[in-house]
């Protein structure tokens, strides 16, 4: 990728700035089942973690990959597909993707413009979203875009918000105080043990990485009595001191699904920990991480406390996406209350949303919820049956998880023949300074 240079630069400048671009490598013929994405950089805190964002916000999912760091430099090199197993094939895709890495050095624009982002936090129940979309419309805002995550019975979302008449984003100041006053009680509701909170924010780099920020201030993950998650595939995490190399080693075993990497990884570099190697593998519908963090200062984890804590982060980093209950997809014309109208039918048939994404293209509506009964569990076919009749059949619909997983995993090594030859040729410079450090065992 060529570099276009400011005219302001000097020569020494530009030395400057070439060293600190990362060198991106992405290649398609190397290993038969997924593309190879090697990322060459010099180390920075959050580097590994804007790089894992670039590969997950193009819905791409990461099978394996192998992390490095050698001094000031570091590298990863990553095995990516799409959410069916497949390698990239998409020429403009793979291009947006070299093009991206090579720049995650320099400081990104806000993720969304002409609208205003609302930050919303506060105690889950059935229902809490119909009350929200319901005061939304009566303050005359359009929804345009928004995220909602659940987790241990608290509530974040980040819904971005227009005039209904201007279509503009709202600027005024007495109505943002307004919206603000109105939406607070609600996410109270009767007995809030923590502060509910709605704030207008100006500049929302990232959504997903604000909404991890916004649950982890709340304390989602300490882990209350009236809340289990036995009933789902709970994250086995451990986590150890390595003495002798000045370490602490995390462990993650969990079921695979889209963004798991960049969950663990933005929790731990929003905890201040930076990753000096990793493992990251995938077999069948399993995931296997393995993380060699320090703190910034370079010291490892010093208590057993702050161990504790960060296992319980990082669990709560992985279940605050997890998939629970039944997935819909509403895709219809988009028209003023349609938000209110969908969520307060599923209230009145006793449906929450642990998780829901809101999107309209033009003039069309893509509303994608994942719904639970009171309990948490999945609700019966009747239920969603009747919630589908009342919205419309042909409108909302029941719809199965995307194939993250690919189904012949071990013909990543069974079939390689000469790609898997160059596949371990151009891998080997992160692997074997993995094994030399001790840090990974020789496997074939």
């Amino acid at each position: 990728m060529e570099l276009e240079w400011p005219a302001c630069l000097n020569e020494f400048e530009k030395l400057i700035l070439r060293m600190d671009t990362p060198r991106v490598a992405i290649d398609n013929a190397v290993c038969p089942n997924s593309t190879l994405v090697k990322v060459d950089s010099a180390r920075k805190h959050g580097i590994l973690l804007e790089a894992v964002q670039v590969i997950t916000d193009l819905n791409l999912s990461i099978k394996k990959a192998y992390i490095s760091s050698d001094g000031r430099w570091f590298m990863d090199v990553f095995h990516v597909t799409d959410l069916n197993g497949n390698k990239l094939k998409d020429e403009s895709v793979i291009s947006y993707m070299e093009q991206s890495l090579g720049s995650i050095h320099f400081t990104r624009s806000c993720e969304y413009k002409g609208v205003t982002a609302l930050e919303l936090r506060g105690t889950d129940r059935i229902g809490l979203l119909s009350e929200v979309f319901a005061v939304l419309a009566d303050l005359n805002c359009t929804v345009v875009d928004a995220k909602v995550w659940t987790n241990n019975g608290r509530i974040a979302s980040l819904i971005y918000v227009k005039d209904c008449d201007s279509g503009c984003e709202i600027e005024d100041s007495q109505r943002i105080r307004r919206i603000e006053a109105r939406l607070r009680p609600v996410l109270k509701g009767d007995n809030d043990i923590r502060s509910a909170k709605s704030i207008v924010s100006m500049a929302v780099t990232h959504t997903e990485r604000r909404l991890h920020q916004m649950m982890f201030d709340d304390r989602d993950y300490e882990r209350t009595t009236s809340t289990s998650s036995v009933k789902y595939d709970f994250p086995d995490v451990n986590v150890q001191n390595w003495i002798e190399r000045g370490y602490s080693v995390v462990n993650i075993q969990c079921k695979d699904r889209p963004k798991l990497l960049f969950d663990v990884v933005c929790t731990l570099t929003d905890m201040e920990y930076v990753v000096f190697h990793a493992t990251i593998n995938t077999q069948g519908s399993r995931a296997y991480l393995e993380f060699y963090i320090r703190h910034t200062d370079g010291t490892p984890i010093s208590s057993d406390a702050e161990r504790q804590r960060v296992v319980q982060c990082l669990q709560a980093s992985i279940q605050r996406r997890a998939s629970q209950g039944v997935r819909l997809e509403l895709y219809t014309e988009d028209r003023s209350c349609l938000l209110a109208d969908v969520t307060r039918t599923f209230r009145e048939n006793c449906l929450n949303v642990a998780r829901a994404e809101i999107s309209t293209t033009k003039d069309m509506a893509l509303n994608i919820f994942y719904v639970t009964d009171a309990e948490g569990y999945t609700p019966d076919s009747k239920t969603i049956d009747a919630v589908r009749e009342k919205i419309g059949l042909s409108n909302l619909k029941v719809k199965e998880l995307p194939m993250i997983y690919h189904q012949n995993a071990e013909r990543d090594e069974a079939g390689a023949g000469v790609g898997g030859a160059m596949l371990l040729s151009l891998g080997s410079l992160v692997r074997k300074n993995l094994i030399n450090l001790g840090l990974i065992r020789s496997y074939s």
